[in-house]
């Protein structure tokens, strides 16, 4: 019997728990992971070399590579240096994308364009990525600035957490937001990472 392929999922740390789930959920052994800082968020022009670079060093070590990230920013910088290489993404524009899934995430913005999004990585994290990074520990006159054109904070849940949810509502309130929770659970991530599964490995079962 032939080894499987050695696959490499190169992954926004952000999501990264959702991704290592749904390898253990599978037993995909042949799959390894490589998570990059989401602080390059707050510099999105970063994202496309660091993820280039990650794909250049794993060059003839993997028998295929596969990026787990949205354009998050990058005006189509991302998916330029994804075509040369030959490699493909997530589909969606960010994790808000193909987490709730496109149709659930345009008619949320449909509804009410004011909306700030949490997911569970950002829940945890909030106050060091949105407050610290906005530097509203130390400048809380700043919020109205940065916060007064949204209405809402909609909590996108991969998980159904007691303790994650009441973050996110703290998070609304600290921001004056309305609060809504969906939950996603890991959105089209399964089904796009079992469809290039079948693809690497079409003699694989599940």
């Amino acid at each position: 019997m032939n080894n499987p392929p050695r696959i490499l999922v190169i992954t926004c740390a952000a999501i990264a728990r959702e991704v290592n789930e749904i390898k253990k959920m599978n037993h995909w052994s042949h799959m390894e992971l490589q998570a990059i800082s989401a602080d390059l968020h707050t510099t999105p022009q970063k994202i496309p070399q660091a993820v280039a670079n990650l794909i250049d060093l794993a060059a003839g070590t993997y028998d295929s590579i596969f990026v787990a990230y949205g354009d998050c920013g990058t005006s189509g910088e991302l998916d330029r240096l994804l075509a040369d290489r030959g490699v493909s993404r997530l589909p969606g524009a960010h994790c808000y994308d193909f987490l709730a899934g496109e149709k659930t995430y345009a008619s949320l913005q449909h509804e009410e364009p004011g909306t700030f999004y949490l997911t569970d990585f950002l829940t945890i994290h909030f106050e060091r990525l949105v407050i610290g990074t906005l530097g509203l520990d130390r400048f809380p006159e700043l919020l109205p600035l940065y916060f007064g054109h949204y209405k809402r904070l909609v909590y996108l849940a991969q998980t159904d957490s007691t303790e994650l949810t009441e973050l996110a509502k703290k998070a609304a309130t600290r921001l004056n937001l309305q609060f809504k929770k969906i939950f996603t659970g890991s959105g089209v991530m399964l089904p796009v990472l079992d469809a290039k599964m079948s693809e690497w490995n079409p003699g694989s079962v599940n």
